[in-house]
């Protein structure tokens, strides 16, 4: 459920004393005043349970959150007590940027999901207000106001947060896929250091100025921050976290790798080793808890002809899709699409079409109902 204003709650509800209550984005500083009129290159978009009767607020969160994270209320929490929860989610070309307030709820995102979900992205955060605790790996990590998490989408995660304010920036996988070893290795912490301390205030300051940006300065954002998040994770990351890491970072060696020829005809295993530097003993281990190589490759595939099916953008025959997929034989990925995600590609993209019409993005923007899924898939 969208709304525009997300000025007041339901009647009878009000936000806790310690939710920080302003209204997104913030104005722009005095010296801008006598910036150029030009057009703004962000339109926003907008999610709040505001405007629903309470005891169909959380239900409204859970199905926006769907797509991510799988939520859950606090133990003693009815869902007729009421949920209040607002977004406004802002692209910057491949970047989403999502500033959140939302009220305490617990959150999981396992392997199930991860296997039906074309969403791999990286994920910074900063929380303006309330913790949040998030297991990844047998590691749990406590995130406090001012501070900022980095994390996986490509990884299972659980975790809670208690009500909180906070500013999520998802960055795709292929934008820094030249740096995803380091990255995996810096899965789940809270970034440190003077390093850190800049990219907060990077984006703190970009948070102030979302409504007024051009179209001639979104690259140069996108690249900045790119840049950032990689150095912050270098700088934040021990050197001494074990053999789990190497073979994380040599993991992340070989999706990279694969990534970036999903495509290819010549994606096998002897062109993998040789690529790798690895044996093909060594490569059906990393593999192994995947289903082995070859099955990660067919997912990774079908994952991507699915992000395909569902781009409202993309008008491709279903053959070409296929074909690119890797499947000469359309039967055959029909067959295997359907095993994997429950719905033929013909019924994936008669859903997408019914329920989102390819339009130009500023009345996409306008849509209600439209999840966080939605807007990820927009902006990659």
């Amino acid at each position: 459920m969208a709304t525009e204003s997300g000025d007041k709650p339901a009647a009878g509800q009000v936000w806790p004393a310690h939710l920080e209550r302003r209204r997104w984005p913030r104005e722009p500083s005095p010296q801008k005043e006598h910036r150029v009129e030009v057009t703004p290159a962000l339109v926003p978009l907008r999610f709040s349970t505001h405007d629903l009767p309470p005891n169909e607020q959380f239900q409204s969160w859970r199905s926006h959150m769907a797509p991510l994270v799988d939520v859950h209320l606090p133990d003693g929490k009815s869902e007729d007590d009421g949920f209040l929860a607002e977004q406004t989610a802002w692209q910057l070309g491949d970047i989403l940027i999502v500033q959140q307030r939302t009220q305490s709820c617990s959150y999981i995102r396992d392997q199930a999901m991860l296997r039906s979900s074309p969403i791999d992205h990286w994920n910074v955060g900063i929380l303006r207000s309330g913790r949040a605790w998030t297991e990844a790996n047998r590691q749990v990590t406590e995130t406090a106001p001012g501070e900022i998490f980095f994390r996986s989408l490509g990884y299972p995660y659980r975790g809670r947060m208690t009500d909180s304010v906070a500013v999520l920036v998802f960055l795709p996988y292929e934008l820094l896929s030249r740096d995803a070893p380091l990255l995996q290795n810096a899965n789940n912490i809270v970034l440190s250091g003077s390093l850190a301390e800049l990219l907060a205030s990077y984006i703190n300051g970009l948070e102030a100025n979302l409504g007024i940006l051009t179209v001639e300065e979104v690259p140069r954002i996108i690249q900045t921050i790119g840049d950032m998040v990689v150095a912050c994770a270098a700088s934040s990351t021990s050197s001494d976290r074990g053999q789990e890491q190497t073979n994380m970072g040599l993991m992340e060696r070989a999706h990279r790798y694969i990534h970036l020829n999903l495509h290819s005809d010549s994606l096998t295993p002897d062109v993998m080793c040789r690529a790798l530097g690895i044996s093909r003993t060594r490569l059906y281990q990393l593999f192994e808890t995947s289903g082995g190589v070859f099955n990660y490759i067919r997912k990774r595939r079908l994952l991507q002809a699915y992000a395909d099916l569902t781009n409202p953008v993309d008008t491709r025959p279903i053959s070409e899709i296929a074909e690119a997929a890797g499947f000469d034989v359309a039967a055959n990925f029909t067959r295997a699409f359907s095993h994997e995600f429950g719905l033929s590609p013909r019924e994936v993209r008669k859903t997408i079409a019914t329920e989102r019409p390819a339009v130009p993005a500023t009345r996409l923007a306008r849509r209600s109902g439209a999840t966080i899924g939605d807007w990820l898939t927009l902006a990659h």
